[in-house]
């Protein structure tokens, strides 16, 4: 090994031998900057209990992994592939001679679905665990489960720059207890921290070019800029030039950016000249960025979550955590004091979350569903975990698996699951790709997972985004060449997402990796088709109207940009949207025709007999629908609908109109009102009699008014129902031949008046009548066969009231007499006798002049 200076890791590997000596676990802490990367694989290389194994150590990134594979290669003077090398996505660099292998996370799911012992392998370490990837947390679940039945000698080391130790070595734990803890305290010059908040309305890439200059004319040393993506790069860089800028070359650092400008971006700038690199949160951790004195951090990364109600995941722009935040302005340290510029107010750092949300939180749960099926495991729960997998996305994650084919009913892994398995590809694309396999369709289905996977291609210099899928296709067919005005092509990601589509086809079809690459041309037309078979759930139908507006077979709401060639078509299958609901912006697309849908999706076509109100028009709609999903594929009247279920749909909408608006609602007769009124009342001194109310009347509606409802179809035709009768019914005869005697609807007054009788308060029925009527009566009249006293509503000659009472016999005795002073002289041909109990009764006044 070549000489190489000390690092504050070094004094912790003799305690990490010793540990691993005697131990299958243990979790090394330390911090960016310390060396844990590249030194702590070296330096465990040739211990006796790896005895020639191999050991595998994963990286969350595949630069990371590049990186630390050349790295480690140069200190041992080789070349990667030699007794260093890494396997990453699309690229692998390891030979019979290799011991170390760096993987990216996803490739060891696919080593342990080859050999699920790991028998050649005596050491995993999982690298940056801090970071909390979800490959990581699958990752280490299953080797802790491959070590606990299969493997007992198999050895793992978990390290991290920022975690709870003491957590992950409870998880760890063996029958000795916890898994030991080493801790490397690290190295850090001092660093000076300024705060440069965001002048008002000032975009992130505006100020963070602005604090990129003032860092260049205040400092020494190169820059290391962290911004959330590859826009806001290319934005900043396009802000960083002119004289100012002389002397200053200007990087972009990203994870699928060519080997040589990774290199050219880590690499010391040259003699007389500094370097600015606009990294992502790749640089973070892993990456050593030589001869960086200054960080610039915008405060924001770039992170998927998943949206489990609209089965998509989006990337979405947060603050850092402030675990991130410190790694970040940590860069700035590691060889020389250092500065720090973080883009926010100082108060704002209490506002930072402690650390970053553990991806398995807020992640598709497919790609880990399909692995541990693969691996025989259908219960998450019988793994060890720090954050267990959430049931509800899991159980959606498995439906997914089900409807792509590679789960059955049972939720066992299908041999056509198993294919998918083996690709480094989400499941979605996995199956994308041998799908069009099977078809002859590899080419085109090779190339579309790969543009999926990669970075978008094309750039709209001042124009809106196009979303066609199929623009990006034929720049891979055509090989980056293009006629499109205001298109950039980006040809490295051309060149990548060519690399890849090669790969994948070379896998779909169990080729090696010296397979041919496929350069068999294809027709662009079928990349809509295609991609349904990923996203079957994103089948869009435009809606109706001069807007792009579309309905997603998911049930979501999609748009196209404005003036998005797309614009026009019938179907669309997406790939990407962007935003959330209630309409989402489509990214990437292609568009499907009707009979290609059929062709793929038939069978999941479901024929609808719908019967519905319909609250706009106040009637019954009846529609025969093919149904996919919440797609109407075709949509017809329905004349012949079975009267049963028209009748309960008006029965439903009369319920729900009486719960808004009680009996108003129902368009009564004056006769049916008094009648339901009459029964009301006798309802409430007998519970034998039918109960009326509206919740009753709701609850039993299709039995007294179902009968009376044939042939209605809307409301307006409810005021033709006969709902006297209907309630009439609720009555056996001999109830209904009771009521005119317990509650009469009129009553004969001693004046020889007929009076109706008011029931609308059912506890006191009322007699409104006016007072010489009543002369002869002694007692107040009485109802329910003398159970229930009237009451009584004594009106003047004007018809207003003059006393209320249930006591008729009490008011001649006392009040009358007052009730006579008071009105005689304004009513003088009216009687006012000083016995009323003698007087006659009458209903007229007397003739004038008498």
């Amino acid at each position: 090994m070549q000489d190489a200076a000390l690092l504050p890791i070094d004094g912790i590997i003799p305690a990490l031998r010793a540990a691993l000596a005697t131990r299958m676990v243990a979790v090394l802490e330390a911090p960016p900057g310390a060396g844990k990367t590249t030194r702590v694989p070296l330096a465990l290389m040739h211990e006796p209990w790896l005895a020639g194994a191999k050991l595998v150590m994963l990286e969350p990134r595949r630069l990371a992994a590049r990186a630390a594979a050349s790295y480690m290669a140069s200190m041992l003077g080789e070349e990667v592939g030699q007794t260093v090398g890494y396997r990453v996505r699309g690229e692998t660099r390891i030979s019979s001679r290799t011991r170390i292998e760096v993987v990216t996370e996803g490739v060891l799911a696919r080593m342990l679905s080859s050999d699920a012992a790991l028998e050649e392998i005596g050491l995993v370490i999982f690298d940056e665990f801090h970071e909390r990837s979800l490959h990581a947390d699958l990752g280490l679940a299953l080797v802790l489960e491959t070590q606990r039945h299969l493997r007992e000698e198999l050895r793992v080391l978990v390290m991290s720059a920022t975690l709870d130790g003491v957590a992950v070595a409870a998880l760890l734990a063996d029958d000795e207890g916890p898994a030991p803890v080493l801790r490397s305290e690290g190295r850090m010059f001092p660093i000076e921290t300024h705060y440069r908040a965001a002048r008002r309305d000032e975009r992130v890439e505006a100020t963070t070019a602005r604090v990129v200059r003032e860092a260049l004319d205040a400092t020494e040393g190169d820059v290391l800029v962290f911004l959330p993506g590859a826009g806001e790069q290319r934005r900043v860089a396009e802000r960083l030039t002119g004289d100012a800028m002389s002397g200053v070359r200007v990087h972009t650092l990203h994870g699928s950016m060519p080997l040589a400008e990774q290199d050219a971006a880590l690499a010391p700038a040259r003699p007389g000249t500094r370097k600015v690199v606009l990294s992502t949160s790749v640089a973070e951790t892993s990456l050593t960025v030589a001869g960086v004195r200054v960080v610039v951090d915008c405060g924001l990364s770039r992170v998927p979550r998943y949206d489990a109600s609209a089965g998509l995941t989006r990337l979405h722009t947060v603050r850092v955590s402030r675990a991130s935040a410190d790694q970040r302005r940590g860069r700035a340290g590691r060889t020389a004091p250092g500065v720090s510029y973080r883009l926010w107010d100082q108060h704002e750092d209490h506002t930072l979350l402690p650390s970053t949300r553990p991806e398995i939180v807020d992640a598709d749960l497919s790609s880990l569903a399909l692995e541990l099926a693969d691996a025989g495991i259908s219960d998450p729960t019988t793994l060890r975990w720090l954050d267990v997998p959430r049931a509800g996305p899991f159980a959606q994650a498995r439906a997914l698996l089900v409807q792509l084919g590679a789960l059955d009913a049972a939720g066992r892994i299908t041999p056509h699951g198993r294919r998918m398995a083996a690709l480094p590809l989400p499941p979605r694309l996995a199956h994308l790709a041998i799908t069009a396999a099977a078809r002859g369709a590899l080419p085109l289905g090779a190339a579309i997972a790969a543009l999926l996977e990669e970075r978008d291609i094309v750039r709209y210099d001042g124009l809106p985004p196009q979303s066609d899928l199929r623009l990006r296709t034929e720049l891979v067919r055509r090989d980056g060449a293009h006629g499109v005005v205001g298109v950039a092509v980006d040809r490295d990601g051309v060149r990548r997402v060519r690399q890849t589509a090669d790969d994948l086809a070379r896998r779909s079809t169990g080729g090696g990796p010296s397979a041919a690459p496929s350069r068999v041309a294809w027709d662009d037309a079928d990349t809509g088709a295609l991609l349904a078979l990923a996203y079957p759930d994103r089948v869009a139908q435009r809606r109706s109207g001069a807007e792009p507006r579309y309905l997603l077979r998911n049930g979501s709401g999609a748009v196209l940009a404005k003036h998005d060639a797309l614009h026009e078509a019938p179907y669309l299958a997406i790939a990407d949207l962007e935003g959330s609901s209630p309409e989402a912006r489509i990214v990437r697309a292609a568009p499907i025709t009707l009979a290609e849908l059929r062709e793929d999706f038939g069978e999941q076509f479901e024929r609808v007999h719908l019967v519905e109100w319909d609250e706009r028009t106040k009637a019954v709609r009846a529609r025969k629908r093919t149904m996919f999903g919440a797609i109407a594929i075709d949509d017809v009247v329905w004349t012949d609908a079975d009267p049963a279920v028209v009748l309960q749909v008006v029965l439903d909408a009369i319920r729900a109109q009486l719960a808004r608006s009680g009996i108003e609602a129902l368009p009564l007769s004056q006769a049916a009102s008094r009648l339901r009124e009459r029964m009301a009342f006798v309802h409430a001194h007998d519970a034998s009699w039918p109960d009326v109310s509206v919740a009753a009347l709701s609850a039993s509606l299709g039995e007294w008014a179902g009968p009376y409802l044939d042939g209605v179809r809307s409301w307006g035709q409810l005021a033709s129902v006969d709902w006297h009768d209907a309630l009439q019914s609720l009555m056996p005869w001999a109830q209904r031949s009771a009521l005119e005697r317990l509650a009469p609807t009129h009553l004969d007054v001693p004046s020889g008046s007929r009076i109706a009788l008011d029931y609308s308060d059912a506890m006191a029925p009322v007699l409104a009548v006016k007072l010489q009527e009543v002369f002869g009566w002694s007692r107040t009249p009485m109802l329910m066969d003398g159970r229930v006293s009237l009451t009584l509503q004594l009106l003047s000659p004007a018809q207003r009231p003059v006393q209320v009472t249930r006591d008729l016999a009490g008011f001649w005795r006392s009040s009358y007499f007052e009730v006579r002073k008071e009105l005689r002289g304004r009513y003088p041909r009216h009687p006012w006798p000083e016995d009323p109990l003698t007087a006659e009764a009458t209903r007229r006044a007397k003739p004038r002049g008498t």
